[in-house]
């Protein structure tokens, strides 16, 4: 994942990370990252299955960037408490308060 100059995340998967970085860097391809420059990367997993790779993408663009950002930190906990819908939050914090 890759945070861009305006704030954004960006969540992509490839083969060569260390090759796929730079061309973000240098905006080789034209796509989302090449007018958000600079880049940096924030977070990576390797995967021995590129179809798993590719899921977890899948699954992380549809993220908020709150949950992206608990994910960069590795609050795992958090996660799982991002991942309950606004109901089910609601109903836990009540729950703490009795």
């Amino acid at each position: 994942m890759l945070y861009c100059s305006d704030g954004t995340f960006y969540t992509g998967s490839t083969t060569n990370i260390k090759q796929r970085i730079i061309q973000h860097k240098e905006g080789v391809y034209e796509g989302y990252t090449k007018h958000r420059r600079p880049v940096k990367l924030v977070w990576f997993e390797e995967f021995q299955d590129l179809r798993e790779a590719i899921d977890v993408e899948r699954k992380i663009k549809k993220w908020s960037a709150a949950k992206k950002k608990v994910l960069i930190s590795r609050n795992f906990e958090r996660i799982q408490r991002l991942a309950q819908s606004p109901e089910m939050r609601e109903r836990r914090m009540k729950r703490k308060d009795d």
